[in-house]
């Protein structure tokens, strides 16, 4: 696996000190593959979305979870209940996974949705008054520092 250098890039930024680990995780998952595939969507300025193919799957057998701004799907194949299934071709997979996805800062997961063998999770970036753009006066005055 070949490792890339991001010093160059902050020098002129500050506040992103884990895009290189964000990066190099994701060069990781790439490298290693992933199942089930997904999609990531970006559908207007504020929405995202997130399909994952889970044919096979039922409500039941899938768990998402938001822990410490890591949105994780899981899947586990479900117990048939011992019926006596001999398969002849098995080509839907329904091995267990698990899937995680770093959110960014203020991305807060809306909901979820089983349709067709395709699991949407709705994602919306929320950002709060005081983390908005805001203007800064430029005063003609000297400012005062206190000590």
């Amino acid at each position: 696996m070949t490792t890339f250098s991001m010093a160059p890039l902050f020098r002129q930024s500050v506040g992103f000190d884990r895009f290189n680990d964000l990066f190099e995780s994701a060069l990781r998952n790439d490298a290693n593959g992933s199942f089930p595939p997904y999609n990531v969507e970006k559908h207007g300025d504020d929405q995202y979305r997130i399909i994952v193919a889970a044919a096979g799957f039922q409500e039941s057998d899938l768990e998402l979870q938001v822990e410490r701004g890591v949105l994780t799907v899981s899947g586990g194949k479900r117990d048939n209940g011992g019926d006596n299934v001999t398969y002849l071709h098995q080509g839907i997979a329904q091995r267990a996974f698990k899937l995680s996805f770093r959110l960014a800062d203020h991305i807060e997961v809306k909901g979820a949705a089983l349709n067709s063998g395709l699991l949407s999770i709705e994602l919306e970036r929320v950002v709060p008054e005081e983390a908005k753009p805001k203007r800064i006066p430029i005063n003609g005055e000297r400012l005062a520092l206190e000590a």
